[in-house]
């Protein structure tokens, strides 16, 4: 028989509360809520009529702080480069009406545990990763919580189960150096970015894959390791072109390094390209507007982050990939840093 309790106000009634008063268990109460056939037609009754009487109506289910945002997480990102991947990824998430909440690691390519935690916290539809991947344990924490990602441009070598988007940088480094020998250059340094980034080894790799097609001995001292910033490419510069036996060409492995040796050359009162030919590598808008205007290896930074966030968005959705491992293609931009070596003129500061 069904107790008579006294009518309680809406909002503050609970399935316990209606299982206890119609004398049945909570699972039952659920049963009915489902719409589950396997309730018989007078319990069903009585329990509706109790749901009726206090005006149950069920919570909705309370999404998830970071529902319908996805997290995009650089190693650091104060460059131009890193504003190119932004775009990129806008291009998928304005469409779709997604929110976008960025984050950088300070550097670092593997994120704390405790910036982890808050993003497992908060839910968000998807992770994509700049140059930067996670441990094997953080990899299952959030497989278990089903949140996917995808790592950009990644720093290092990652496992074929991850899905990663990216550009064929051997490809970009070799296509950079093969035109500066083809214009007659052997003396050409290279400027790359960090040796812990697989980018910069990759990007190397071609560099002297093209010596090597040539048959040029790649000279130690022009190989230099550092940012991919201008500091490093003026750094590097400013001693590279002080040198006895200076290059006549550089290649430098980022736009922004490439920007730092202009100005070294500069300083130095060389003129470019008549006494040095500096080639870059991205493709960033600038370029087009350094003075001369940089030749350069284009990278297709947006596609590469807007086919990172599709991917993301295929993944969130349960579609099944075609494929884990995306490389874009790289073309050289040949505008005005580049030509034929000239006779080199003494150096005003050679050391």
């Amino acid at each position: 028989m069904t107790k008579a309790r006294p009518s309680t106000g809406p909002g503050t009634v609970t399935i316990a509360t209606i299982a206890d008063e119609v004398g049945v268990s909570t699972a039952t109460v659920s049963k009915v809520l489902n719409g589950r056939l396997d309730v018989s037609a007078l319990t069903r009754a009585r329990v509706e009529a109790s749901l009726e009487r206090h005006r149950y109506r069920r919570r909705a289910k309370r999404q998830p702080t970071g529902a319908g945002q996805i997290d995009l997480v650089f190693h650091e990102y104060d460059s131009t480069w890193a504003m190119e991947i932004i775009r990129g990824v806008e291009t998928v998430t304005v469409p779709a009406r997604i929110d976008l909440v960025l984050s950088q690691l300070q550097g670092r390519h593997r994120p704390p545990q405790e910036w982890l935690d808050g993003v497992v916290a908060r839910r968000p539809r998807g992770v994509l990763f700049v140059q930067c991947h996670l441990t094997e344990p953080q990899r299952r924490q959030l497989q278990r919580r089903a949140i996917p990602f995808v790592v950009i441009d990644t720093d290092s070598a990652t496992s074929a189960s991850v899905p990663t988007v990216g550009a064929n940088n051997w490809s970009g480094g070799l296509i950079a150096t093969r035109h500066l020998i083809e214009l007659g250059h052997r003396r050409i340094a290279v400027i790359s970015g960090p040796t812990d980034v697989l980018c910069s080894r990759a990007r190397t790799a071609g560099f002297r894959a093209a010596h090597e097609e040539a048959g040029i001995a790649v000279d130690p001292d022009l190989v230099r390791h550092g940012a991919f910033y201008v500091a490093t490419g003026h750094e590097h510069a400013l001693d590279l072109l002080t040198r006895p036996d200076r290059p006549t060409a550089i290649f430098a492995q980022s736009d922004m390094q490439a920007m730092g040796v202009l100005r070294a050359a500069r300083q130095l009162g060389l003129h470019v390209p008549d006494d040095l030919s500096v080639i870059g590598y991205d493709n960033l808008p600038v370029a087009a507007w350094t003075d001369p205007a940089l030749t350069t290896v284009h990278q297709p930074l947006r596609d590469m982050a807007g086919a990172a966030t599709q991917m993301l968005l295929d993944l969130a959705d349960k579609t099944d990939l075609t494929t884990s491992r995306i490389d874009l293609v790289t073309e050289l931009v040949v505008r005005e840093t580049t030509a034929p070596p000239a006779h080199p003129r003494p150096n005003p500061t050679s050391r």
